[in-house]
């Protein structure tokens, strides 16, 4: 490992990512992380870089010129809405915004590669550098590949890697198939007729249907026999008309979060949450609309990109943890290992690490070279790196 990854690369990666960790920027707005990515691409001279793809998303191609396969490697641009507790130097500068599930780490794991890049590039086909994003809201991956600038890139491989807290530190976790869980937001508004609270009976309060819709809602993932797989339906939020002591309500909204380890039991749960919810409607007669956000599929990991991931291990000299069940969280790059031969695996960041997202996460330095040291070894196979 120490031969592909030079100590000087290290520590200008390192200090890289304490400079893009004191300078987070939410999911849709990350202009400014892109352009100081740009800025570092520059210096390593892709044959060509791509600005504003999927919104502030970057990419460079390094390109042998010869015939052979596209590899794409994806890193993560946004941050996350939650205030940095830390008290180090490198903390973040932008008050209610911070660097808490590591994305400043991922990017500075491709900047390294990039490094490493100049000097040994692939010797067939092309690599593509993804910086991706809005990662966070789940339409990050989807815009970019909506993006008629990706038809540039169309890749024939897709690798990424997301650090996980509660693993032992550098070590890689990796499993062939379901890698993670398919997710979306369901919302459902509810609307009755209000009245004065003196009449309930001139009015239609959603109230009982509400009550029947957050009990039925709970009780489809028990249906055993409709599904292959997992599957959870979490209740997040609910709320019934206004605070607002003279008044009988009439409208309400239920939220809840639907997640399953296949696409196709998604579909089927979300059916069946959608025919109760207009089942009850009639029942109660109370109108409904339903709309979905944060949208992700389940990220599947083919068996050929696995089989690169697993003998990159073997080369990079890691601890290997080959997991059975799949995370029940969910991550966009699914929408990359749809539609190509991709695979995703995590880095463990410490067994007593701070979890992603706690307002003392901080992204562990010393997993970088195993970072770039799984990306090199992945691309030395399907491109060959000289």
């Amino acid at each position: 490992m120490m031969d592909i990854i030079p100590r000087e690369i290290l520590e200008e990666v390192t200090e890289l990512r304490k400079v893009l960790h004191q300078h987070p920027e939410i999911s849709g707005k990350e202009k400014n992380t892109a352009a100081r990515i740009k800025q570092w691409l520059s210096r390593q001279e892709p044959d060509e870089i791509i600005e504003g793809i999927g919104g502030h998303g970057i990419a460079a191609i390094f390109d042998s010129g010869k015939a052979g396969p596209t590899l794409l490697l994806r890193a993560d641009l946004d941050a996350l809405p939650i205030d940095e507790v830390n008290t180090f130097k490198y903390k973040s500068k932008n008050p209610g915004v911070s660097h808490k599930c590591g994305h400043d780490g991922h990017m500075a794991i491709l900047s390294g590669f990039a490094m490493i890049l100049r000097k040994r590039r692939p010797a067939k086909g092309r690599i593509v550098l993804l910086y991706q994003p809005e990662e966070e809201n789940g339409q990050g991956a989807a815009k970019v590949i909506k993006d008629k600038k990706f038809d540039k890139i169309k890749p024939d491989y897709a690798f990424a890697l997301h650090n996980l807290p509660g693993y032992k530190k550098n070590a890689v976790i990796m499993k062939e198939g379901p890698f993670a869980a398919a997710s979306k937001g369901m919302i459902i508004k509810l609307q009755g007729r209000s009245s004065h609270a003196a009449h309930p009976e001139q009015g239609l309060s959603p109230v009982h249907m509400m009550k029947d819709l957050m009990e039925g809602l709970m009780h489809i993932p028990e249906k055993k026999e409709l599904f292959k797989d997992f599957t959870l339906l979490t209740i997040i939020h609910a709320r019934l008309g206004e605070i607002a002591f003279g008044t009988n309500p009439g409208k309400g909204v239920v939220m809840a979060t639907l997640r399953t380890y296949r696409d196709d039991d998604m579909e089927i749960l979300n059916k069946e949450a959608r025919d109760l919810a207009h089942k009850l409607s009639e029942k109660h007669g109370i109108s409904i609309n339903i709309s979905y956000t944060e949208e992700f599929p389940a990220t599947n990991n083919h068996p050929e990109a696995s089989k690169y991931a697993f003998e990159a291990m073997k080369k990079a000299a890691v601890e290997a943890e080959h997991i059975d069940t799949p995370f029940r969280w969910s991550e966009d790059f699914g929408h990359f290992t749809g539609d190509n031969r991709g695979a995703l695996f995590g880095i463990g960041s410490g067994i007593d690490h701070p979890s992603l997202h706690n307002h003392d996460y901080d992204f562990p330095d010393e997993i970088l070279k195993t970072g770039m040291a799984m990306f090199y070894h992945i691309a030395d196979q399907i491109v060959t790196l000289k």
